[in-house]
């Protein structure tokens, strides 16, 4: 969790430290080149079996939403389990409703809702480092200065790995714990939600804690600004100073603080009077939940666009990884003219430039290769795309080279 905005002045101290290291010599540069190159590739590995498998993926999920949408059976209030509707794909909208509300018996907050966090922070000393090399009379001189914060962090930081822990001393361990309690039955209309369509509700707010005054028994807790503490003076905290904040997730209350129950849109399978997830002929899970009222073909819009956007994202991510392959497995040639200034530079472009128009070729045949069993049309034009950069160079090393003379 990233360091949020204190009370009061920051101690901020410093200190660096340097020390000599000797220049890499053409050795142990290219010993180092050896081993990014085998690194890449088994990054060029991974970006293969990326972007391949993430083509029947795509494939799989939109054919397994198509069939869902042919299938689905919406169901009308009072949303109650019907016999003819058992082991069949439903869709509804409801409000969420669990039996009882969620209470932490700390701090005595209750609150109807599927999920309840507390969350625990301490104040502490945080190190950061700063490093930078120069060089000095021949030599490369490494400096590093570190600096000291006091920050609420959600986690214990090991003082004892400062690099000057005297003055910097963090407790090793907090007196409250963070936890996030989830509701042991949650209903929408008449059917109860499986486990997996209770982790798709995450819409956690922060709970207003204005009307939760602290426990009079413990004269070091008070209440500001939606925060329990554990301390003397929340505007001015020392090291070791606990505060804890609650978020909810899923209203399931009527009428009652801190709002009305969410109303979610749900297409999951029946199983008697349980939304449980259903099964494609092509071997995909369906088990869906909006936080919103949506119409069955509303949601499954929505899943075929999610579907194409995680596509696009793991196909950007394949061709980095292969780009990045092929960068760390041409760099030898880099090391071994890295001792001239004209020449490296020269290089350094080539093998970038040579790095682009592979990988973008290399990307696009494997897309292809997926693409084969499903549309092989697609996947053919898709391949003589990727053979244009070859079929252009070819072609201008061609049209450079000298006439044949006939005798």
């Amino acid at each position: 969790m990233a360091a949020t905005t204190t009370f009061g002045p920051r101690r901020e101290e410093r200190h660096a430290h340097s020390e000599n290291r000797a220049t890499p010599g053409f050795l142990e540069r290219l010993s180092e080149t050896v081993g990014g190159a085998l690194l890449g590739v088994g990054l060029l590995a991974v970006s293969f079996y990326v972007l391949f498998t993430n083509e029947g993926r795509a494939q799989r999920t939109a054919a397994s939403l198509d069939e869902a949408l042919s299938q689905v059976v919406l169901l009308h209030p009072p949303f109650v389990p019907e016999l003819q509707t058992n082991n069949q794909l439903v869709h509804l909208s409801a409000p969420l409703r669990t039996t009882q509300p969620l209470f932490d018996p700390n701090y005595q907050v209750a609150v109807a809702a599927v999920k309840l966090r507390r969350e625990v922070e301490m104040y502490q000393w945080v190190e950061y480092q700063d490093s930078r090399d120069y060089q000095e009379d021949g030599e490369t001189r490494s400096e590093t200065t570190y600096t000291y914060n006091t920050e609420w962090r959600s986690e214990v930081i090991n003082s004892r790995n400062f690099d000057k822990e005297i003055g910097h001393l963090n407790p090793s361990a907090m007196a409250v714990e963070s936890v996030t309690v989830v509701a042991p039955e949650v209903w929408v209309g008449g059917f109860s939600l499986s486990k997996g369509l209770l982790e798709k509700i995450n819409n956690f707010q922060r709970l207003s804690l204005g009307s939760f005054p602290a426990a009079a028994s413990d004269p070091f807790l008070t209440v500001h600004e939606d925060y329990f503490y554990h301390a003397t003076n929340p505007r001015r905290p020392e090291v070791g100073d606990v505060r804890v904040s609650f978020s909810y997730a899923g209203l399931s209350g009527e009428g009652s603080y801190p709002g009305p129950a969410q109303v979610v849109t749900v297409v999951a399978m029946q199983r008697d009077n349980q939304l449980v997830s259903f099964r494609s002929t092509s071997g995909e899970q369906i088990e869906i939940l909006y936080l919103e009222e949506l119409s069955a073909q509303e949601v499954f819009e929505k899943e075929h666009r999610m579907n194409s956007m995680k596509t696009w994202a793991l196909r950007a991510a394949g061709w980095a990884l292969m780009f990045l392959g092929i960068s760390l497995a041409t760099r030898i040639v880099y090391t071994l003219v890295d001792w001239l200034p004209v020449v490296r530079d020269v290089v350094n472009v080539g093998l970038k430039l040579f790095a682009l128009c592979v990988s973008s070729s290399l990307a696009l045949l494997t897309i292809a290769a997926g693409w084969i069993f499903y549309r092989p049309l697609v996947a053919g034009a898709l391949g003589a795309l990727a053979l244009v950069p070859f079929l252009v160079t070819r072609s201008r090393s061609r049209s450079h080279s000298p006439p044949k003379k006939h005798e």
